[in-house]
């Protein structure tokens, strides 16, 4: 698996201090000229803090470095509560170049927590881990784009192993093995796919990259199909057959013009299976895509003339 540069980080005795009034100034105010670190002023009868710390604790220890966290009880250091102002707690401060810069106070949902955390990185001038795995996922979606799909494959990997329920990693995992026309195991990733992600856009989009990539190892010669339809224009199959060989060839336009003239001769036909395939077409590319935006248009003008 590629390293990232994520994966690994400094341990969490490192990462999470209790601190006393005698260490306040070495492990909060000279450490935070590196790193930012998060004060939690706690105190062991406060119950909130009992449910605020160890989530804090979870979106340090998620930043892997990024940012550091100290832990302050508030009954064995009451000089730097009362410097500090602490009217309640739980109350979090952060700090950086040895100043306060972002705070809260009382228990608060774990996706506030997070953003806090993500918010104090940013602000330092470092960059989330969250931010690091997109950067990621853009370059090796460039890699697919250019054609190195191993390298890609990899990298989505790579970002998987830190993130298993990424969608967008996921489904770059299933394109890149479909680009190495390995389709067995890009079904086989699509297959073992966490529940969370599975009915993403992602994966339903890689779903029928995958479908279009079976039939297009199975698509005719699109010249005999083009030849085909011209001798008998109402040989359904030979059209359905020509928008196959037509996508597999790189002209998904020109698949969805011939699945459009289908299903505008003949919208029941095997099932409805025009209509099928240009929704498949349709989910494979991306949303706003030309072909997409022009094949809804034309198909919802043929249902509703």
């Amino acid at each position: 698996m590629m390293d990232l540069g994520l994966s690994t980080g400094p341990a969490d005795a490192d990462l999470i201090k209790d601190v006393s009034e005698a260490t306040f100034m070495a492990d909060v105010v000279d450490a935070s000229q590196t790193v930012p670190v998060i004060v939690d002023f706690w105190a062991p009868w406060c119950g909130p803090c009992k449910t605020l710390g160890p989530m804090l604790e979870d979106a340090v220890k998620a930043a892997k470095g990024a940012v550091r966290m100290a832990k302050v009880n508030v009954d064995e250091a009451q000089m730097i509560a009362g410097q500090l102002q602490i009217q309640s707690i739980p109350t979090v401060y952060a700090f950086w170049k040895g100043q306060p810069v972002d705070g809260f106070q009382g228990a608060v949902p774990g996706s506030e927590i997070t953003a806090f955390v993500e918010r104090v990185i940013k602000a330092s001038g470092g960059e989330a881990p969250g931010d690091s795995l997109n950067d990621a996922v853009e370059a090796a979606e460039e890699m697919l784009g250019e054609g190195a799909a191993v390298d890609a494959a990899q990298t989505f990997a790579a970002i998987l192993g830190e993130d298993p329920n990424h969608a967008v990693a996921y489904g770059g995992l299933v394109r890149a093995h479909i680009a190495m026309d390995d389709l067995d195991q890009a079904e086989a990733i699509l297959n073992g796919a966490p529940a969370e992600i599975s009915e993403s856009p992602e994966l339903e989009a890689a779903h029928a990259q995958l479908q279009l990539a079976r039939q297009a190892a199975e698509a005719g010669p699109v010249a005999d199909l083009r030849a085909a339809v011209e001798a008998n224009p109402d040989d359904h199959q030979a059209r359905f057959d020509l928008a196959k060989a037509l996508h597999a060839s790189g002209d998904a336009e020109a698949a969805v013009d011939a699945l459009l003239d289908l299903f505008k001769r003949d919208a029941e036909w095997n099932d409805g299976a025009a209509k099928a395939q240009l929704f498949t077409i349709f989910d494979a590319l991306k949303p706003n895509d030309p072909v997409v935006l022009n094949g809804r248009r034309k198909l919802s003008s043929i249902i509703f003339a």
